[in-house]
């Protein structure tokens, strides 16, 4: 069993964050998507869409996406839960990672994408489309710092791969200097936190 893996992009990183908080070892392939490794016909082979990461089984099977690979060491090892135990966990923990993956961590990557070109080479970047989604980023913020002023995570009581992917999506705005506003207190609080866990050096 393997994880084809880019330690400098986030998508990735949200998978090593998830299995670190487990405990699951694994090993990691690097694939450099800079020089579009992730394109060739041996890696669309893998997962067609081209995308990092890509979680390969022992049998040749592969799976893609962070979140489904997430939800298979979820189900082979419940503990510790990240996803939710009750109907009502899994139901807010979901609400939230999506939500956080559509208004966070997607408009931080189409900002970076399309105003800095970094992957003009193989897209068309539209600069005003990635300005409107950095400040898309922005807002989103600061309905996180709102949210958090009541709540100790982004899912309940409890960390949660939520926490994951908002974590990750944050670090990754510094790059097109989307930040954590000297307003939002409660946002600075939970990201201090979040920085103490070991899992996130992963």
């Amino acid at each position: 069993m393997k994880i084809y893996d880019t330690k400098t992009a986030p998508t990735p990183r949200r998978v090593r964050i998830f299995l670190a908080e487990k405990g699951i070892d694994m090993e990691y392939v690097q694939v450099d998507l800079t020089t579009g490794e992730n394109l060739l016909p041996q890696m669309r082979e893998k997962n067609p869409i081209g995308k990092i990461p890509i979680l390969e089984l022992d049998d040749g099977t592969c799976i893609s996406e962070s979140d489904a690979i997430c939800l298979y060491f979820e189900t082979l090892q419940p503990e510790p839960p990240l996803m939710g135990t009750t109907a009502l966990e899994k139901a807010t923990i979901a609400m939230w990672q999506r939500q956080i993956e559509m208004c966070l961590f997607y408009q931080v990557g189409m900002c970076f994408q399309h105003t800095t070109g970094h992957f003009k080479d193989r897209m068309t970047p539209v600069p005003e489309f990635g300005k409107e989604a950095g400040i898309n980023a922005r807002k989103y913020l600061r309905l996180l710092d709102k949210h958090l002023a009541t709540n100790d995570f982004m899912a309940g009581k409890n960390f949660s791969i939520a926490d994951i992917t908002a974590l990750c999506a944050i670090d990754f705005g510094r790059v097109v200097d989307i930040r954590i506003a000297d307003e939002h207190h409660h946002l600075q609080a939970w990201y201090e936190e979040m920085k103490k866990r070991p899992s996130v050096k992963a």
